[in-house]
């Protein structure tokens, strides 16, 4: 395994390879070189947690000179998170389920060729979506995404989503999540997220094939102090990723209100803004 450094604000590498990637099937922004961008939160989260990488992403377009009205810095909010209702009648939380509300807002909007930025679930959101519906993904991002679940994973992962014990060990975070998604609906929002990962354990939906299957360049990012991705997991997508790049923020745990910004929004932007290459070099 790679061994973090704390020199620089990330460490990446790429794959070398003779052959070029597949390219993603063709779309309106296909040819353009900074197509808008879509921030996808992670579970237990809402969209204002993406507003400080949005302000600092739409800093440094600004300054590249990219045209924010044509392409902005869009935050998506999952249905059931934060301010977003869900409907009475929608199915189960899942990935699907989130992955197709993703697909259909950018399908009314007409913005086919994203770059997407997924943080934890929202990674796996991303992944899910370039697999399905490539047409809609140009390049994906993904910070502290955990890829390989089984049972005992998503057992170990449920454990922490109890609202009692949340209550009693962490009364600041049980706090916040009822300010983020109101009282008594982030308690039900555990419960399903619960679910979610059960699912997950028992039928992932990314391993080693279908990571095969997505031919747009991603970058697997993990923090060197993430106590819940752990590197094998990243670098056995990394390696089963067609264009896959691996990063590393140094001094970087899990959450995301712990991250440096700035390192973030330069990675994002140094991949979203990266040319097309014929090949994967160094």
């Amino acid at each position: 395994m790679p061994s973090p450094s704390h020199s620089s604000s990330l460490k990446a590498s790429h794959k070398s390879s003779s052959v070029a990637p597949k390219a993603p099937a063709a779309a309106p922004h296909s040819g353009v070189l900074d197509p808008p961008v879509l921030l996808l939160h992670g579970a237990l989260g809402a969209a204002e947690t993406l507003a400080p990488l949005q302000a600092a992403l739409v800093a440094m377009r600004t300054e590249a000179g990219i045209d924010a009205a044509a392409s902005p810095v869009m935050l998506h909010e999952f249905a059931g998170h934060g301010r977003t209702p869900s409907s009475s009648d929608a199915p189960p939380l899942s990935i699907e389920r989130m992955a197709g509300e993703v697909a259909a807002r950018l399908d009314a909007d007409a913005w086919h060729g994203v770059d997407i930025f997924g943080y934890s679930m929202g990674g796996y959101v991303a992944l899910h979506l370039a697999r399905t519906r490539p047409e809609l993904v140009r390049r994906i991002v993904t910070l502290g995404t955990k890829l390989a679940w089984d049972p005992e994973t998503a057992e170990r992962e449920t454990r922490l989503l109890d609202p009692e014990a949340i209550e009693a060990k962490v009364p600041r975070f049980a706090g916040s999540l009822a300010q983020r998604h109101g009282e008594p609906r982030w308690r039900a929002l555990c419960a399903e997220t619960a679910a979610l990962l059960r699912g997950l354990g028992e039928r992932p939906l990314l391993d080693a094939t279908a990571f095969a299957e997505i031919a747009q360049p991603v970058c697997i990012g993990v923090g060197d102090r993430d106590g819940t991705v752990g590197f094998e997991e990243c670098m056995a997508a990394f390696e089963a990723l067609p264009a896959g790049a691996f990063a590393v923020l140094p001094a970087t745990p899990h959450p995301l209100e712990r991250t440096d910004v700035d390192a973030l929004a330069r990675l994002v932007v140094s991949r979203f803004t990266e040319r097309e290459r014929g090949g994967k070099g160094r």
